[in-house]
């Protein structure tokens, strides 16, 4: 059964809670760990460089978005992998396009700090 929803305050709470146990579940991809691992090695660049407020800013916003579409794809693989353990072509599609929205998000991340060291952005 499911429980009721709760109000206010305590639905915040909740949604804290809903939100960590999704960073958890993240944290075993090893995808993720990979690219917060890059954005690091990113970051610790972009400090070298002397980043502005505002590149560090946008650097942070395109780290978040990589996270969002990894977390994404790891919710679209499982829920595949729920479906059928066999395989299929459409869950071969679904699988490769998920993977390709986290690659343009890693390259979008990419070409953005390299205009920052270029002094473009």
């Amino acid at each position: 059964m499911v429980p009721p929803r709760r109000q206010g305050a305590l639905h915040l709470l909740d949604a804290a809670r809903y939100s960590f146990a999704g960073v958890v579940r993240l944290w075993q991809e090893a995808a993720a760990r990979l690219e917060v691992t890059g954005g690091a090695l990113a970051a610790f660049v972009l400090a070298l460089h002397g980043a502005t407020l505002v590149q560090w800013l946008s650097f942070a916003g395109l780290c978040c978005a990589v996270l969002a579409l990894e977390a994404l794809n790891t919710a679209l693989e499982i829920l595949c992998d729920r479906i059928s353990t066999e395989w299929s072509s459409e869950i071969k599609q679904v699988k490769d396009l998920g993977s390709l929205a986290v690659g343009l998000g890693i390259m979008t991340s990419a070409g953005y700090v390299a205009l920052v060291l270029l002094g473009t952005a």
